[in-house]
């Protein structure tokens, strides 16, 4: 027996670590938890604060009825001693003054539900405050604790993969010396296109351009029956566009 007994205080050790493990990596799990556990418990007095207001309601219409029925005595008893029905009076006075008794007792009672019933209300309303009051405080601090966890993550994240730029010289130099031939072979490229270049045909080419401008220019200006100046430099002399005037 004694070990079996054993068994069960190491089994329910461990299953108190593994509940605690749970919930130490779910205290949101805990906190919805305690709200489900408040709120059954609030309904459940919620349940007794609504039967002793229906006590309170119970006793007023009691009070209301019975009141009634004392007005209504009254009038019968003085009816009746007017008319010299003594006995029938005595009866009824008698049947007002037992009435009377338990309206006083009624309406003690009423006040003490009414008393007891805002009093629990009262409790009830504070104790709903205070658990909300800890539910937003409770809620702030895990915030804060969320934070400072994926800080440290972070941190540590930052301190198993900390480096200079002194880690990064191999990759660097690699990307100079890519960039560098690149630069060379642009530049090499650049160099053959520029020899290919036939300078003396571009000479040539110049030279026929400027010939077929000037012959387009001395067309024209033989159409407008002006003559063109002789001139030795390649840019022709300014003249006046336009039909040439008449001598007289």
């Amino acid at each position: 027996m004694a070990v079996f007994a054993r068994i069960g205080r190491l089994f329910r050790g461990f299953l108190s670590l593994f509940i605690s493990g749970l919930e130490a990596r779910n205290p949101e799990a805990l906190m919805e938890a305690a709200r489900q556990d408040f709120r059954d418990k609030m309904a459940q007095y919620n349940m007794g604060l609504a039967r002793m207001a229906g006590l309170a309601e119970r006793l007023k219409n009691q009070i209301k009825t019975k009141s009634l029925r004392a007005q209504e005595l009254e009038r019968r008893i003085l009816a009746n001693h007017q008319a010299g029905n003594m006995e029938l009076a005595g009866s009824l006075a008698r049947e007002l003054q037992e009435l009377k008794a338990d309206l006083t007792t009624d309406t003690q009672e009423l006040k003490d539900t009414e008393d007891s019933y805002q009093a629990n209300l009262r409790q009830a309303r504070i104790v709903q405050k205070e658990f909300e009051d800890k539910v937003r405080k409770l809620e702030t601090q895990l915030s804060q604790v969320k934070i400072k966890e994926a800080q440290a993550e972070a941190a540590a994240a930052l301190g198993n993969a900390a480096f200079t730029v002194g880690d990064l010289g191999d990759t660097m130099k690699t990307v100079e010396e890519i960039l560098a031939k690149r630069y060379e072979v642009s530049a090499g490229k650049a160099r053959v296109a520029r020899d290919l270049v036939d300078l003396e045909m571009v000479q040539e080419k110049e030279s026929e351009r400027r010939a077929l401008e000037q012959a387009a220019l001395a067309e024209f200006l033989a159409s407008q029956g002006v003559q063109a100046a002789a001139t030795t430099e390649t840019t022709p002399a300014v003249k006046e566009i336009g039909p040439t005037a008449e001598t007289k």
